[in-house]
């Protein structure tokens, strides 16, 4: 469901626009517009047109959800439409990701929304949950609350503190691009769960910034260390495809290569 904001319009753009940490004159350089008019627009003196607001909103770089909440903000009918992935018209893009779920095997894939809510995964994924509480799987399962949570898959990763800080960056990236109240909430609870190993690597910056942090679990079968890419839909103009991700995870030694199947 598309968010609506009680804010005038004006006083979104500016929201977005000090969130991006520009200037009047600097946004209205990118939009071909005087500064005059965005002063214009934010302080209600003038009533912004669909395509002007859209416009802003693409120089903005904000969240297709958010654009339909600023264009209602307006008075204007949302430009972009949100389906179920079991609608009809997400007949491909489901089909899409069925397709890569079940290529991905033997090894772990899952597909997750933007508050991190597990969409769909194949069935390498419950390979990794072992041990965890029933009540963190019970639908909706947050993929990041499983992870982190002592009761979750927090006490099996070796790397714990490393991991930890890797997710929590990411979240706070997310979280400082969309400005959703939902995921701050959920960083909050995440980051006061506490680090399995001892170390906080959220404050190393070496740790929460390296160019590869591979996820280090322990398992029945041994060790497992994964390397996990993220893959998003190129060019969504639906507020469902824009906000889905998915999640693979590949071998990142040989040792867990044989351990899970792979070639």
């Amino acid at each position: 469901m598309t968010t609506v904001h009680e804010e005038p319009v004006g006083a979104l753009l500016r929201h977005w626009r000090e969130r991006r940490g520009l200037s009047q004159l600097a946004l209205a350089n990118r939009a071909q517009v005087s500064a005059r008019h965005v002063s214009f627009l934010e302080t209600g003196r003038s009533r912004p047109t669909r395509v002007m607001l859209l416009r802003l909103a693409d120089q903005l770089d904000i969240p297709l959800r958010e654009r339909n909440s600023l264009l209602l903000a307006a008075g204007l009918a949302p430009a972009y439409p949100e389906h179920r992935l079991g609608d009809v018209p997400m007949a491909a893009v489901a089909d899409a990701i069925e397709r890569i779920l079940s290529s991905h095997r033997p090894y772990p894939a899952l597909v997750v929304d933007r508050h991190w809510t597990m969409v769909d995964a194949n069935d390498a994924v419950m390979g990794l949950l072992g041990g965890c509480d029933p009540r963190l799987l019970e639908p909706p399962v947050n993929v990041l609350r499983v992870t982190l949570h002592p009761d979750g898959m927090a006490p099996r990763i070796v790397n714990h503190g490393q991991w930890r800080a890797h997710l929590l960056t990411r979240l706070r990236h997310q979280l400082a691009t969309t400005g959703d109240p939902v995921l701050r909430r959920l960083h909050a609870e995440l980051a006061a769960y506490p680090c399995e190993d001892g170390h906080d690597a959220e404050l190393d910056p070496a740790a929460a910034h390296a160019l590869v942090v591979p996820l280090r679990l322990r398992t029945d079968d041994g060790k497992l260390s994964l390397l996990s890419t993220t893959t998003l839909f190129g060019t969504p103009l639906d507020v469902t495809v824009a906000e889905l991700a998915i999640e693979a995870f590949y071998p990142a030694d040989e040792v867990t290569r044989r351990v899970l199947g792979g070639r």
